[in-house]
């Protein structure tokens, strides 16, 4: 196959890119250009990379061309955001591929109701980010019932793996969190640090796209989630943490509201933004459809980040 990975040079592209070219795939990779693979791989010397600036080339109606004009049979979209992006991408690769798949997340759901919370249940968006990616969703998965559009729609979670930050335990990205886990000193959570997070390893993200791919016949038309089987609370993540480092987790617990007056705008609504939708997804459709199973669980998942933190000097 001929596959075309839209920001290919990111988190999932790491572990998926080098999957797809030893799989025997002929890969291109739109990207900026700004960053380099998180790990080395000999893969890549077998991938081209295109740069290109897609909010510029949105903006003037060229970048589902530029994509066209390449001639993959797979479109694989890691980065889009609006639903003009993909109406763009749509219109210009319409009857030509074999697939699309397009990287959403599980903020499409907004606050969880019932957990674990399943596919199909009734989309609640809140915040730019989750209303629009519940709209790109909406509009592919509309294209594929009616105009037969084959597409595939993958929702992760909290992305974590070597190479960059994890949520840390109390739902910001403020590494004077693990810090404070590491030297054993007293850590706030919000309000009882009963709220979920829903981490999942880049590489099982890559692997579901895999597995999309090679069940092609069964995953048009159908979104799925893409988390760890399990999902922590903010509590018992602190303590997982904590426990790794050798040290006893001192927590103590404020309301969110007066906690979020501690902090700086980002870490506050970064707080906000995940309390307040305390995630928690199946898997359950993945492994029916699919025959696909995460290999790390939340902790694991997220441990791999915070060591990575650790071994390049980025917690003390």
């Amino acid at each position: 196959m001929r596959t075309v990975v839209i920001g290919g040079t990111g988190h999932i592209g790491t572990y998926l890119v080098p999957q797809l070219v030893r799989l025997g795939h002929q890969v291109t990779v739109l990207s900026r250009g700004e960053r380099s693979p998180y790990q080395n791989d000999g893969a890549w010397k077998q991938v081209e990379l295109v740069q290109v600036d897609r909010a510029a080339e949105d903006a003037a109606g060229t970048f589902g061309e530029r994509v066209a004009g390449l001639e993959p049979d797979i479109v694989i979209d890691l980065i889009c955001f609006t639903e003009d992006s993909a109406k763009q991408l749509v219109d210009a690769v319409r009857g030509k591929i074999q697939h699309l798949l397009h990287c959403g997340t599980i903020w499409v759901h907004g606050p969880s109701m019932t957990v674990p919370t399943r596919e199909d249940t009734p989309r609640r968006p809140f915040g730019d980010y989750g209303i629009q990616k519940a709209a790109i969703e909406r509009y592919l998965l509309d294209q594929s019932r009616r105009n037969g559009l084959p597409t595939t729609i993958i929702h992760p979670g909290h992305i974590c793996g070597p190479g960059w930050t994890p949520i840390t335990p109390a739902a910001t990205f403020n590494l004077e969190v693990y810090e404070k886990l590491a030297h054993g000193r007293d850590l706030l959570l919000p309000n009882l640090g009963l709220e979920t997070i829903n981490p999942v390893h880049a590489d099982d993200v890559a692997g579901i796209f895999l597995a999309a791919i090679a069940s092609r016949s069964t995953a048009i038309g159908e979104s799925f989630h893409v988390v760890a089987s399990d999902a922590v609370t903010l509590r018992g993540y602190a303590h997982a943490v904590a426990d790794w480092f050798g040290q006893e987790a001192r927590l103590g617990f404020l309301p969110i509201g007066q906690l979020r007056e501690q902090l700086s705008e980002q870490d506050a609504g970064a707080m906000w933004d995940h309390v307040a939708h305390s995630p928690n997804c199946s898997m359950d459709k993945a492994a029916r459809l699919l025959g696909f199973r995460p290999r790390y669980s939340a902790i694991e998942a997220a441990l791999s980040g915070i060591e990575w933190l650790v071994d390049n000097g980025k917690i003390t």
